[in-house]
């Protein structure tokens, strides 16, 4: 696998925060560095996605918006415990 190492300065009580999260998750600091930054991106896509949407197809409702919820917490269920 190809890497790109980068170089970055952190505020002193972020960088200790970050590497204690590192450590509690059991992971090194670039891989809980890099799925941090993968969900951040993912998060972004996801806001300019729903911003295009909804500029085509008008504001989300408060129902379509709790629908989702429900979806996104079955996902999650279903996610943790194993099933597909």
């Amino acid at each position: 696998m190809k890497v790109d190492k980068l170089s970055i300065s952190l505020d002193a009580d972020l960088g200790d925060a970050v590497r204690n999260a590192a450590k509690q998750a059991g992971q090194g600091l670039s891989g809980w560095l890099a799925e941090a930054a993968t969900a951040k991106l993912r998060s972004d896509a996801l806001a300019e996605f729903l911003e295009s949407w909804e500029a085509e197809h008008g504001t989300l409702t408060a129902d379509e918006l709790a629908i989702a919820t429900d979806q996104l917490a079955l996902l999650e269920s279903q996610a943790a415990s194993g099933a597909t």
